[in-house]
């Protein structure tokens, strides 16, 4: 269930019905595509992801949604211009058989889009409860839900009262409190429906305490937010290339430039804010500069983003890097990331479902509310109170492996290996 059916959920649809009919490969997906090692490096056992623990099939999943626009999805895919037509004329019925439901939607919150197709209520409980109907409708048709937020970035909200308990938030939905943003709406309605909910985009949703709070009563699990698709995917890998080797880093200038409408949202300052404190807390965690001031406490970070239509989907992250080695001598790196935002997206909402999927059905971890073995898919991956989020994407995968591992009563890996060079006499 995706709220928000544009350019990701429309490439994530697509292709789904690609490799169900063999006409391309699911590139980008750990869930299809990776491979997990179990036991000691010479046993040789490294079967499949998606062998090795009970993930949904391909073929058992369908969509539904919610969207603004009105429409079916061959509609919609053809105007995100992300697939080609001859791609998309090839499972054009499939699309078009997929018309989402009209979406809770308020200008206030995204403020560069005019809708044309909204529930309308008396109060943000009625279109929350309007939404738990709609899922309510899906769930006669099918035998489990994930529900994933695809849609635009709101504007920048700090969390305030009606944010710190289920009791404060459910009030606030009927008194139509400000703090309330349509993400919650949905993130409210799926957990409260006891449907995982992941979140792509940057918005202040199910990370607030009152939420958190209901993922655990209604055993739902939850997790980041913000899709690592593209310039910070390359940051959460050079950054812990630097730590690791004690290099020091001066200054971090990242620039974007993007058409669609992510570039055309983001082109609102309050929209863009909140994507910026996304972005910007990656390299403070990775890099600890409390722990190596010589090294990072004077690090400048800038990151801009700008709207400019002629490149749609297809988005430009350029870094310019200033490091420092032995005695303080100045390097540079310079990364210019020329990529296609939801084909790198579309993969990581595709193993979102299917591992929060995973988790509702694994008795160890859907009580746990928030999943942070599933930090490796997100910019602002969230955790337990007092506990920093892990960013470092090798770490991050370490963590995820190993929580299949358990998952299926596996040994842990930890790359001692002390016991290959070890001999009894």
């Amino acid at each position: 269930m995706i709220p928000g059916m544009g350019a990701v959920a429309t490439t994530l649809i697509a292709g789904v019905e690609a490799v169900r009919r063999g006409l391309a490969k699911p590139i980008g997906s750990l869930s299809q595509m990776g491979t997990i090692r179990l036991g000691k490096r010479n046993e040789g056992r490294s079967p499949l992801i998606k062998d090795f623990v009970p993930l949904a099939s391909l073929d058992d999943v369908v969509f539904t949604g919610w969207d603004i626009f009105g429409g079916n999805l061959y509609d919609a895919a053809r105007t995100a211009e992300v697939l080609e037509r001859d791609q998309l004329d090839q499972i054009r019925p499939f699309l078009e058989s997929i018309e989402p439901m009209p979406a809770a939607f308020n200008q206030n919150y995204v403020k560069r889009l005019t809708p044309k197709k909204i529930k309308t209520g008396k109060n943000k409980c009625d279109l929350a409860n309007q939404i738990r109907n709609d899922i309510a409708e899906f769930k006669t048709k099918t035998d489990r839900q994930v529900m994933i937020w695809a849609g635009s970035t709101e504007v920048f909200l700090e969390q305030s009262a009606v944010h710190q308990s289920l009791a404060a938030f459910e009030k606030g939905l009927v008194e139509d409190d400000p703090g309330i943003s349509p993400s919650m709406l949905y993130a409210w309605a799926a957990l409260k429906e006891g449907i995982p909910f992941a979140n792509g985009a940057p918005n202040l949703t199910v990370d607030i305490p009152a939420l958190n709070e209901l993922s655990r009563k209604m055993n739902a699990p939850i997790c980041g937010k913000d899709f690592k698709t593209g310039q910070t995917f390359i940051k959460t890998v050079l950054a812990p290339a630097f730590k690791t080797r004690m290099l020091g880093v001066s200054g971090w200038y990242s620039t974007n430039i993007l058409g669609n409408r992510d570039g055309e949202v983001l082109d609102d300052p309050d929209s863009f804010k909140t994507k910026e404190e996304s972005k910007l807390g990656v390299l403070d965690v990775i890099l600890q500069p409390e722990l190596y001031p010589d090294l990072y406490k004077d690090l400048y970070h800038k990151v801009r983003i700008n709207y400019y239509p002629p490149r749609g989907d297809n988005k430009e992250g350029w870094d310019n890097i200033d490091i420092f080695g032995w005695l303080g001598y100045p390097m540079q790196l310079k990364v210019d990331f020329l990529c296609r935002d939801s084909i790198l997206a579309a993969p990581l909402a595709l193993d979102l479902c299917l591992f929060m999927d995973l988790a509702a059905r694994t008795p160890s971890l859907r009580g746990l509310g928030i999943q942070e073995w599933l930090s490796f898919y997100f910019k602002a991956p969230d955790s337990a109170p007092g506990v920093y989020p892990e960013h470092d994407l090798f770490i991050q995968s370490m963590k995820f492996k190993n929580t299949l591992r358990h998952i299926m009563g596996e040994d842990l890996i930890t790359h001692l290996g002390l016991d290959y060079y070890t001999h009894a006499e």
